[in-house]
């Protein structure tokens, strides 16, 4: 008779897990040994926030289920921040909590977490297995809504549970629905109609068009209309698009801004963009969304409907009546053209010699393989990765958008090269990123993951740094005071180096992504190279003047030099 444990693994095994990330520990001693005599891997992590982080990754870009398992207390605790990236990225990961055995429960016996109510805020599952007949039933439904709601689900396991006997019973089974979901024909028809009159016509596509490339492309061409998108949606529409005008929002570019300012009429195909501030005030706005309580929270809609983004299109293009007024579509490639040109000669070597982040991250992106995974630290690197790694339609990218955490992006590296170990897998880290999970690092060469690291090395918090000087306040406690992270690397098993001069950048990057093993490459960044939003506000600019005027007057002229140096052309 099998235990609770084994039975947890075969089930969770049998709905298509794969891999398992976490840190062995007391109250999972049973789960462990199960993982061992089953077919998902285990990867040990050295902290289990990296392997939340790492289990969000592989799921986001397998679309299967991966697994967390922690000890009882602090283990299973420590999951949280990398599972809240992974939920809000709507990744399929199940975590196994071990808990206390059920006789101490309720006492404040060490160790004792209510992992409940620290998990229901950040899960679509979050329950505890109370009985062994629980056990196959409740490990069904965790899994089933994990992929089903794409989300976090949480399976509380006491000790005491996991090592008890499971009774014989028939399996149940992790079922997997694609129903085809559209609008119905009046409502196809209504979004018809309002096409029909806009005389400016905006496509706005979010993640929701991951299938739907060809048929966006379809309907821009039908209607003469630029396609902008969120920064989600960067690997599904930017690629092999005539009419694509670049993301839109604090990270993206002006095109995308202005196509979505200057339209009469505004469509959303599966996008749930949160800065209403770039949504325009006047236009006709129609959004299709799969998910029903997405309609309009954002900002007012004049017709809002449930739908798949690729079947809503499939059944909307034979009622368009196709257009051939380009007016509005070159007017807005014609802003794209600038932005390019703009942000072109900002990636390159900076005055004075200084290294530019923008320089670093297009030279990476050229010379990568075309179907590169890159996870990018928040902050600054997850700017200079959205706007300067070319999309192929190969290649993928994995950032911290709405949860917009640090140290992400090298956890993620671990958990996309584990799922793809055939792809070079790139982390564009943060010097403040990287070091707070630096320990990680280890489990790359513990776990035999060739992930390459690209360290952005300005010694500062450089995005806080700049929102502080938005708001006319001198940088506060931004300074880093950073090792040498080439020679870090080397110490822990990796191939490292450091880059200073912008003239060894491309050589050094060649031999980084040829090595075989791990790899780090430490480049030391121009720590005043600006983030410049796609609209420039008068308050920004009175905040960077005030900030100019404080630091001149503390002291600080060389810092407001490095700043008009990088503003000038």
């Amino acid at each position: 008779m099998a235990t609770v444990a084994q039975v947890i693994v075969e089930t969770l095994a049998a709905a298509g897990a794969s891999r398992c990330y976490g840190v062995p520990g007391d109250t999972l001693n049973h789960v462990t040994d199960a993982i061992r005599t089953s077919d998902i891997r285990w990867v040990h992590v050295r902290h289990e926030e990296a392997g939340g982080f790492a289990a969000g990754a592989d799921a986001l870009l397998t679309g299967e289920l991966a697994l967390c398992a922690g000890s009882c207390g602090p283990g299973s605790l420590h999951f949280i921040n990398g599972l809240f990236e992974s939920h809000r990225n709507r990744a399929p990961v199940v975590l196994i909590a071990s808990q206390i055995v059920r006789d101490e429960l309720g006492f404040d016996f060490p160790q004792e977490v209510d992992f409940r109510s620290v998990y229901q805020s950040c899960s679509v599952f979050c329950e505890e297995i109370r009985t062994p007949e629980q056990a196959r039933r409740k490990t069904a439904m965790a899994a089933q809504a994990a992929l089903a709601k794409r989300g976090v689900a949480v399976l509380i396991v006491p000790a005491d549970i996991s090592s008890a006997k499971a009774p014989e019973e028939p399996p149940f089974a992790v079922h997997r629905a694609n129903p085809l979901v559209r609008p119905s024909n009046p409502e196809l028809d209504q979004i018809a109609s309002l096409l029909g009159k806009g005389k400016k016509i905006a496509i706005y596509g979010g993640s929701g068009c991951e299938q739907a490339h060809d048929e966006v492309v379809a309907l821009a061409h039908a209607l003469q209309a630029p396609v902008a998108h969120t920064s989600r949606a960067k690997d599904f529409l930017e690629h092999d698009n005539p009419f694509d005008v670049g993301m839109t929002g604090i990270f993206g570019g002006d095109a995308g801004y202005h196509a979505l300012m200057a339209c009469d009429t505004l469509l959303l195909l599966g996008c749930d963009f949160a800065w209403r501030q770039f949504y325009p005030e006047k236009a006709t706005i129609i959004q299709v969304d799969l998910d029903g309580t997405h309609l309009g929270r954002r900002h007012p809609v004049d017709l809002g409907v449930v739908g798949d983004v690729q079947a809503t299109l499939s059944a909307l293009l034979p009622r368009l009546q196709a257009r051939s007024d380009r007016a509005f579509l070159d007017d807005c490639l014609a802003h794209r053209a600038k932005t390019e040109e703009r942000q072109g000669k900002h990636a390159h070597i900076g005055k004075g010699g200084a290294i530019h982040p923008q320089y670093l991250t297009e030279t990476i992106s050229r010379l990568a393989p075309d179907d590169a995974i890159y996870t990018a630290d928040g902050g600054s690197p997850m700017v200079w990765c959205l706007r300067h790694v070319t999309s192929t339609g190969h290649n993928r990218t994995v950032i911290s958008l709405s949860h917009g955490t640090m140290a992400n992006a090298m956890p993620q590296a671990l958990g996309a090269k584990a799922a793809y170990p055939d792809r070079t897998v790139i982390s564009l880290s943060g010097d403040g990123g990287l070091a707070m999970m630096l320990g990680d690092l280890l489990t790359a060469v513990q776990e035999k993951l060739p992930i390459k690291v690209a360290v952005f090395n300005n010694s500062a918090l450089d995005f806080v740094e700049i929102e502080q000087k938005v708001e006319g306040l001198l940088d506060t406690y931004t300074d880093l005071l950073n090792p040498d992270f080439g020679r870090v690397a080397e110490a822990v098993g990796f191939w490292g180096r450091r880059v200073e001069k912008a003239e060894e950048l491309e050589g050094a990057v060649r031999d980084w992504l040829a090595t075989p093993g791990p790899a780090l490459l430490d480049v030391v960044t121009d720590r005043f190279e600006l983030v410049m939003p796609p609209k420039v506000e008068a308050g920004q600019v009175a905040g960077m003047a005030l900030y100019s005027a404080k630091a001149l007057l503390g002291g600080r002229g060389r810092d407001v030099a490095g700043l008009i140096r990088n503003l000038l052309p």
